[in-house]
């Protein structure tokens, strides 16, 4: 729950000092803005939080956002009888790679930081090879996933809601989410209790993967196109790794819950938010946000050795 309460602490806070600055904070149209600010990040949140409770770390999740933002628009290739083709064709493009990924951490026995960073760079020197603009054409109709809204309610917050519900069925119902903090806790014990790490691995990255495309699917119908830079300049490889951290899920895996980081997203959004109001420097924006991080999990780690203690 601390995360939660650091969630409602910051509202708090930003709505005061944006009232202080002559705006309003808590308006319909704001925290819209803040939800669909929350979904692209939130969606590749969850894959990277399944992975870190598995034990392992996935650094290509943001290339594989770009890959599936252009694989969708190709397909669709403005077409509204192509959408759900090109739905499918980028959650595809976003498993495989997770499985790629799976596999050479399992079967080549690569340290995820490097594996994951190797295919992250072989992702990214495809793409940059063949595309230097936006490509492809999503429908307008397809559109209506980036910017409608259902009775108040942005459609993407409702998909994002539709990925946390079924990863947290996921991880707490099913045998497969014991099996995943099982390993992430003690990959051997886990093995000699009958649990097969390696196909628990090759899933949860399978699993990031297809939550990174379905993240580049919503920037896709954003845009109206794909394009090689969303992805990178959104950053959500090294952000999701924070969220999860952020949220109180353990590097080291095996301990921690779902919705913790998506507090930790919904956070680093508000002070987007804020941000946006000042017109602040991307510069400082970037500053605040290290700080806000590094804080809050130092915070997190001296209440941990308290507790111990």
């Amino acid at each position: 729950m601390p995360i939660w309460l650091t969630f409602a602490g910051t509202f708090a806070v930003a709505a005061v000092v944006v009232g202080i600055g002559g705006g309003r904070f808590v308006t319909v149209a704001n925290l819209q803005n803040i939800a669909q600010r929350s979904v692209a990040l939130g969606l590749v949140t969850v894959g990277q939080a399944l992975v870190v409770l598995a034990g392992s770390l996935d650094l290509s999740v943001a290339y594989v956002v770009s890959v599936a933002a252009l694989t969708a628009s190709l397909v669709m290739a403005g077409d509204p009888a192509r959408m759900a083709l090109g739905v499918g064709a980028a959650l595809l493009a976003g498993a495989l790679a997770g499985l790629v990924n799976g596999l050479v951490i399992t079967g080549l026995r690569v340290n995820a930081f490097i594996a994951t960073l190797g295919v992250a760079y072989i992702l990214r020197g495809a793409i940059n090879a063949a595309f230097d603009n936006f490509a492809g054409a999503v429908p307008d109709q397809f559109q209506v996933l980036g910017y409608d809204v259902v009775a108040g309610v942005p459609v993407s917050l409702l998909l994002l809601g539709g990925v946390v519900a079924g990863a947290w069925y996921l991880m707490h119902r099913t045998r497969f989410g014991y099996h995943v903090y099982a390993v992430g806790g003690d990959a051997e014990a886990a093995r000699l209790s009958g649990v097969r790490p390696h196909r628990v691995l090759v899933g949860v990255h399978v699993l990031s993967g297809l939550c990174a495309a379905t993240s580049g699917v919503f920037l896709a119908s954003r845009l109206g196109a794909g394009a090689p830079w969303v992805g990178p300049d959104g950053g959500y490889d090294l952000e999701s790794i924070a969220a999860v951290v952020l949220g109180g899920t353990a590097l080291a895996g095996g301990k921690g819950r779902l919705l913790g980081p998506l507090a930790a997203v919904a956070i680093l959004a508000v002070l987007d938010s804020v941000f946006n109001f000042f017109q602040a420097d991307p510069f400082l924006r970037t500053l605040v946000r290290g700080l806000v991080i590094v804080g809050a999990v130092a915070l997190y780690g001296l209440r941990g050795a308290g507790e111990r203690s």
